[in-house]
């Protein structure tokens, strides 16, 4: 029963970071139907790369602008000829597609989750 609860200390390992995409385009090497995104977390971090499976909800022109909240310490990952340097996240819709975890307002980019 104690394994399914975690301490605080393993939760504020995790860095989770508001940013802003600044770029994004569809992902032709990926296996996957993907988007490459470049995302704006401010001075702190810069502009960190991701690939995101999430074409079945966005094109790539309405992701330009828009704040996501990503885990910002994973360690890169390379997918097919890309770095990914970051996790952006999101839930799975009721048949398995994901729709983007976003601020509800505007914060500034590298905001921490608290």
């Amino acid at each position: 029963m104690d394994d399914q609860f975690i301490s605080w200390e393993d939760f504020s390992k995790v860095d989770l970071r508001a940013g802003t995409i600044i770029r994004a385009e569809p992902f032709e090497k990926a296996r996957k139907p993907a988007y490459k995104l470049w995302v704006d977390f401010g001075l702190e971090l810069g502009v960190r790369k991701t690939s995101a499976q999430i074409t079945h909800h966005y094109q790539p022109e309405v992701l330009i602008g828009r704040q996501v909240l990503a885990v910002v310490n994973f360690p890169p990952k390379q997918i097919a000829d890309f770095m990914s340097e970051v996790l952006v996240t999101g839930f799975a819709d009721a048949e398995g597609h994901i729709i983007l975890a976003e601020p509800s307002a505007k914060v500034p980019n590298g905001s921490k989750l608290h």
